[in-house]
């Protein structure tokens, strides 16, 4: 492969993941908890769907086909999304869905700090100003981590039966492939071993806080989002996400 290709398959992973994860937290919307954490469910939704626009951005334009954000996010199929399978699950109790927050934004910050200092400035430049949001990202799943882990009974409990269900998609966050072993050489990409240490790093210091045990590392599996093998749940999030689009592709606002 050339760095081009592996860096649009690389732009499409950020961009995938960060469209895929806000679409779940809009999934909330009208049924949160409370109605502070339906706001804020949203801004961090809305957050993650305004970075998943600049890497299709610029993974559109390297590609140069004729397609732009718009249509690599709602007219590929499902075998063509390249996102990280942890944040396609559904969201479950409030519980599961703070946890899977947590995964994720444990490992976009460390991304996007690797890739502020990248030697592609349009990277570096996205990745700096999506650092200020997914800080806050992170401080916040954090802390609902602790808060219901080392809460009351119910809420332990909940923490204890969502990491089963979320734990083995926590494999792609740990482990790099050869495509991103050249873009780091190229100076493009942080290196994945590192991403994978400070992660885990963090998972332990804020499961001890929330009193939850850590599970042993996570093994590989059948399925791979880096080759378009997803999960059961993705086709249906798309079949709902990309509906307008589909039935009236010529419409514009």
């Amino acid at each position: 492969m050339t760095t081009q290709t592996d860096l649009i398959q690389y732009l499409l992973r950020l961009g995938d993941s960060a469209l895929i994860q806000g679409q779940r937290l809009c999934q909330w919307c009208g049924r949160a908890p409370a109605l502070e954490e339906e706001l804020a469910l949203m801004n961090v939704g809305l957050d993650l769907v305004g970075q998943a626009r600049n890497w299709l951005d610029y993974a559109a334009e390297l590609l140069d086909d004729g397609r732009d954000a718009d249509h690599l996010a709602f007219r590929r199929d499902e075998r063509a999304y390249r996102n990280l399978l942890l944040v396609e699950q559904p969201n479950g109790d409030y519980a599961v869905t703070m946890l899977k927050q947590f995964f994720y934004d444990a490992w976009h910050l460390e991304v996007l700090q690797g890739l502020s200092r990248s030697s592609d400035e349009r990277i570096a430049g996205i990745a700096a100003k999506a650092v200020k949001e997914a800080t806050y990202h992170l401080r916040r799943s954090g802390e609902w981590v602790e808060r219901l882990g080392d809460g009351t009974e119910e809420s332990h409990q909940r923490m204890l039966d969502a990491i089963p269900l979320l734990w083995r998609f926590t494999i792609e966050l740990i482990s790099g492939d050869d495509s991103e072993t050249r873009l780091h050489a190229a100076g493009l990409v942080p290196d994945a071993a590192q991403i994978a240490s400070a992660w885990q790093a963090r998972v332990e210091q804020v499961f001890t806080r929330a009193t939850l045990p850590l599970p042993a590392a996570p093994s590989y599996f059948y399925l791979d989002a880096r080759r378009g093998l997803h999960s059961e749940h993705l086709g249906t999030l798309l079949a709902e996400m990309q509906f307008l689009p589909r039935a009236y592709p010529d419409a514009t606002w």
